[in-house]
């Protein structure tokens, strides 16, 4: 479900009640490992823009899902780069520079997308194959279905200092 304001409280609730649960956790390693390898077998060239961060200034958002909350809250433990603070105002609040202050922890569409001219033909269908096992494993593990936009996420989780940008009115 696509949250809205009155959904804040509850989406918080399951996501430090799965982040609690090792076995969500490593189902989301596994899925996030799976996706690499299908990612390593196509060989997208990344740049290193940051465009992938910058929501607004390149059209794009980014919705995440109670477990992939769970993956990076968990995460969050390590040592990350960037503070959460809007620093890169209309886009993550994690972006250092051009980089991604929360690489390792970042979420599943992160991962997915490159500005690649010659990815984009299949990038659709490899989303669409990875969400769609990450939605089974909510219901697997039980764990509520949320689809967020990731700075309201953020926001709702209070992983972020007060509002980021424009996007974060939807939860």
């Amino acid at each position: 479900m696509v949250c809205k304001m009155d959904d804040a409280g509850r989406l918080r609730e399951a996501v430090e009640e799965a982040a609690a649960r090792p076995e969500v956790v490593a189902a989301v390693g596994r899925v996030y490992a799976e996706q690499q390898a299908e990612i390593e077998r196509r060989r997208p060239v990344c740049v290193v823009s940051g465009k992938c961060c910058r929501f607004e200034e390149y059209g794009h958002r980014l919705y995440v899902t109670t477990m992939e909350l769970a993956f990076f809250k968990e995460g969050l433990g390590v040592r990350v780069q960037g503070s959460g603070r809007n620093e890169n105002p209309g886009g993550c609040p994690f972006q250092v520079g051009k980089l991604c202050g929360v690489h390792a922890i970042r979420p599943f569409g992160c991962r997915m997308f490159f500005c690649d001219a010659t990815s984009t033909e299949w990038q659709r269908g490899q989303y669409e194959r990875f969400h769609g096992e990450l939605k089974r494993l909510h219901g697997e593990l039980g764990v509520p279905y949320f689809y967020v936009e990731w700075r309201a996420a953020l926001g709702a989780l209070g992983l972020v200092e007060g509002r980021v940008a424009r996007g974060a009115e939807g939860l």
